[in-house]
């Protein structure tokens, strides 16, 4: 299954969600699940680390709440992250015993970059959840990969084409997301010189898997393109059925 799949086929996806408790937040979860939900149905949820360590605290209220299954992994070296080796093994189990369509991982480490990689390999769709300081090998190597700065609506950063605010030198500046649109509609144009705004999406997550109009202040990817109008024209066409239809287009 692919990024474009459509909502049937995205609805009937099973997503094995596994979580490296070392390197996610307990106070994303709701939304963690929230995300990867608009992939599929999430069939298997895990996570893993060592519930004797006093920094796995944190996710013990929660597990209940939203049924994860704590998988206990002993730090038997200092310095070592055997919840890395659990996580990896599991999945591989996953991928071979089946029930599942695709995974979603979350951490912000890069020693998931081959499992993510190999998973999709064999077929499935393959989705990451983590911090902007995920290492890009491990994003690219997602079909979907989703930063958790994005699912904290106060830490939003400015819009585009908005104006300019005194966020302090502490933030991160938002970058032009012009040329990454402009090298998708070049992929996604059609003999007419318009491309379908579905479309467009699709290849901006081929290109850049952790690509959201989020990061740049916007919930859609239509809002972002409008707000970009010295560069794009959209125009909306109804169908027959009533629904409207986007389609863009560059401006010369």
């Amino acid at each position: 299954m692919t990024p474009n799949a459509t909502n049937e086929t995205i609805g009937a996806r099973r997503i094995a969600m596994l979580i490296d408790g070392d390197n996610a937040q307990p106070s994303l979860l709701e939304k963690m699940l929230a995300e990867t939900s608009k992939y599929g149905s999430i069939t298997i949820r895990r996570i893993y680390g060592d519930w004797t360590a006093a920094n796995m605290s944190g996710w013990k209220d929660v597990l209940q709440t939203y049924a994860i299954q704590p998988i206990q992994q002993f730090r038997f070296t200092i310095g070592k992250n055997a919840t890395d080796s659990a996580m990896i093994i599991d999945a591989m189990d996953i991928v071979y015993t089946g029930g599942v369509d695709g995974f979603c991982l979350v951490s912000s480490d890069s020693d998931y970059t081959r499992l993510a990689t190999r998973i999709r390999e064999k077929g499935f769709f393959a989705m990451g959840i983590g911090k902007k300081t995920t290492p890009r090998a491990f994003v690219n190597a997602c079909d979907v990969f989703v930063y958790t700065q994005n699912l904290i609506p106060e830490e939003t950063p400015a819009r585009v084409n908005g104006p300019k605010k005194n966020i302090g030198p502490q933030e991160p500046s938002v970058p032009d997301p012009t040329p990454l649109l402009k090298s998708a509609f070049d992929i996604a144009v059609q003999d007419d010189g318009w491309a379908f705004l579905g479309t467009l999406g699709h290849h901006l997550r081929q290109l850049d898997p952790g690509f959201d109009s989020r990061t740049y202040g916007y919930k859609q990817l239509s809002m972002l393109i409008r707000s970009l109008s010295k560069a794009f024209q959209v125009k909306e066409v109804k169908s027959e059925d009533g629904t409207s239809v986007i389609y863009v287009r560059l401006k010369e």
